[in-house]
């Protein structure tokens, strides 16, 4: 995690976030995942500074489906206070998307993200992707971190290894689920069901997508 914090010097030690991956609550749901090529994840993330920045994940983008298209990932906040930082990969857009408990967030092709613990508590949130792929870090290592850094006090500072990054768009996750006209409960329940087919091909989730990230 050296490689994309705000202080290169940083040499705190101890854990940030967990991750349990390829879950299920029973054997027929675990087929199910298998035989759609998903993944259902849980992500712990504990609430600390980190030499003046609050925890957060890695950074990734996702490569190019067959389709041509990035693939997608949907995240669900089971409990605490979480902030998803996503940028495009041509730098035109960055945008912060606060979320909270019960809250969806779904992360549209050809962006990248990072998962931020914004609260004071324990961040546990659980996200179903596709098993495709494999993630991409490299550009998030090579910068030193996604465009902005979100610091312990909650300000954002831009990450100067991007040469032109646009203003830091906020959007509230509470005010995107009737958007995308997404059922009630949580993302474990599209398991068996026909939703979440967009993941392995988005080119089926252009009309969703294009909502996703809309203020």
């Amino acid at each position: 995690m050296r490689q994309v914090l705000a202080s290169p010097d940083c040499r705190e030690t101890g854990p940030l976030y967990f991750m349990y991956r390829d879950l299920a609550l029973t054997p027929s749901d675990r087929q199910w995942l298998g035989t759609h090529h998903l993944r259902y994840d849980i992500t712990a993330m504990i609430s600390r500074d980190i030499c003046g920045e609050r925890v957060k994940t890695k950074g990734h983008y996702h490569p190019a489906s067959p389709s041509g298209q990035g693939y997608p990932e949907i995240y669900e906040v089971l409990t605490g206070h979480a902030h998803y930082l996503l940028q495009d990969r041509c730098l035109s857009d960055v945008v912060l998307v606060d979320a909270f408990e019960t809250d969806i967030v779904i992360v549209p092709p050809e962006y990248g993200h990072v998962t931020i613990n914004a609260g004071n508590s324990d961040l546990i949130m659980a996200n179903i992707v596709s098993t495709s792929f494999e993630s991409d870090y490299g550009e998030y290592e090579k910068k030193r971190g996604a465009a902005y850094y979100e610091l312990s006090d909650g300000t954002f500072v831009k990450n100067q290894a991007y040469p032109d990054v646009p203003d830091l768009r906020i959007i509230q996750a509470v005010n995107l689920r009737e958007k995308l006209h997404l059922p009630a409960g949580g993302i474990y329940e599209m398991v068996g069901s026909d939703l979440p087919g967009f993941l392995n091909h988005p080119e089926k989730g252009a009309d969703l997508f294009r909502e996703t990230l809309k203020g």
